[in-house]
């Protein structure tokens, strides 16, 4: 059976270079995901904004752009290809959101100097989550709210994990370990314990589903370069990719409409406050 590489492996491996190669079919996917986030930024309008697990920056620069100069965006990131990414992306539109490679879960904040953390599928892979909330809310000015989007469970998210379910009867897959990863904060009164053990006060968890699309012509590029199968397929020569990715594609009829690829994605919205 093939293993999982950890986290920060992979961030900075197959799996980061795979998400900077297809960031514009994610942003557009996620980008309902992202509206949430930004409506949550607006009403809060804060003057020092921290994005936990930024990859190639979609979210800190939609947040920059909602708030214009007067606020300071940063995006955080484990993964030095996204977070190179980002800071290309950002330089190319003239934006002030800045962006750091390092671990949220570790990484030295000046003392209550952030007022609004935000993040798009971006916490559930730390390694120490009620650490990592606890350096967090270090971090937190008194008045500082916190928002972030997490998947549901796997059986909530049958499109998230058609790839592998049919993938398995042919190549030798990762198996999904229990603890952190996509589904790891599907049990909301577990999610919910964490963050109140890392000091995060009034939290409140409620589900949200939205209707995510993309286009068809990059389904195949989708299911062959991330998740499980990507991970498998990294070092695979063109005769496997192709075997495949003929084995894996009519699973996912039921998700395509004409040209476009829709399902719906699962979440959690989360908002904590640091007092």
């Amino acid at each position: 059976m093939a293993t999982t590489p950890s986290p920060i492996d992979a961030w900075n491996g197959h799996s980061g270079r795979s998400w900077v190669d297809l960031q514009p079919m994610l942003d557009g996917m996620f980008l309902p995901l992202t509206e949430v986030l930004i409506r949550e930024v607006r009403t809060r309008s804060p003057h020092q904004l921290l994005d936990i697990g930024c990859g190639t920056g979609g979210t800190t620069l939609a947040a920059a752009r909602a708030l214009g100069n007067g606020a300071e965006c940063m995006g955080l990131d484990i993964s030095r290809p996204m977070t190179d990414a980002a800071i290309e992306r950002a330089r190319s539109e003239g934006s002030t959101a800045r962006f750091v490679c390092d671990n949220a879960q570790t990484y030295v904040f000046a003392p209550e100097s952030i007022d609004m953390f935000i993040s798009r599928f971006g916490v559930m892979f730390f390694e120490q989550p009620v650490v990592a909330f606890a350096n967090l809310r270090r971090a937190a000015r008194n008045d500082a709210s916190l928002c972030f989007i997490a998947w549901r469970s796997a059986e909530e998210n049958p499109y998230m994990t058609t790839a592998e379910r049919v993938a398995a009867a042919v190549i030798d897959l990762p198996a999904r370990q229990p603890g952190p990863g996509q589904f790891g904060f599907a049990d909301w009164e577990h999610t919910s314990s964490m963050l109140r053990d890392g000091g995060w006060l009034h939290v409140d968890i409620q589900p949200l589903d939205v209707t995510c699309a993309f286009p068809e012509s990059a389904l195949v590029s989708y299911f062959t370069r991330l998740g499980p199968v990507g991970v498998a397929l990294q070092q695979a020569d063109e005769a496997t990719l192709a075997s495949v990715a003929a084995a894996i594609r009519p699973a996912f009829d039921p998700y395509v409409h004409g040209d476009e690829v829709r399902y719906n994605a699962a979440c959690w919205i989360i908002r904590a406050r640091a007092s």
